[in-house]
């Protein structure tokens, strides 16, 4: 009797988990790094217009625009709807070649690794 509970919790675990693999909307979490991302963006966007390229503000708003994108590209999407999510916006981002730098590539690809 005790294998075959302990089998039940196994299999509602493992399916437990095969569902959450599939599940099609992405976490709240990564959906708060797009948008935090965003945001620190259009800020980053706003002190070029307002004051140029250079100065503390300037340097303050790449810094906090650079850490945004390195938590999304570092986050371990687990889920289809992460995974589709994070590479949707990553490609975005690449597409206005803004993804170039050696650690967003590293970041991503050790984002990939099982962790388990």
């Amino acid at each position: 009797m005790l294998l075959q509970s302990g089998g039940a919790v196994v299999a509602t675990t493992a399916e437990a988990m095969a569902f959450n693999a599939r599940r099609r909307e992405p976490d709240a979490e990564l959906t708060g790094l797009i948008e935090a991302h965003k945001s620190s963006y259009a800020a980053l966007r706003k002190t070029v217009d307002q004051i140029g390229g250079s100065g503390v503000v300037f340097n303050n708003a790449c810094r906090t625009e650079e850490n945004a994108l390195m938590a999304i590209c570092v986050y371990p999407a687990a889920t289809e709807g992460d995974r589709c999510a994070k590479a949707s916006y990553l490609l975005e981002i690449e597409a206005r070649g803004e993804l170039d730098l050696e650690q967003h590539m590293q970041a991503i690809l050790h984002s990939m690794m099982w962790k388990g």
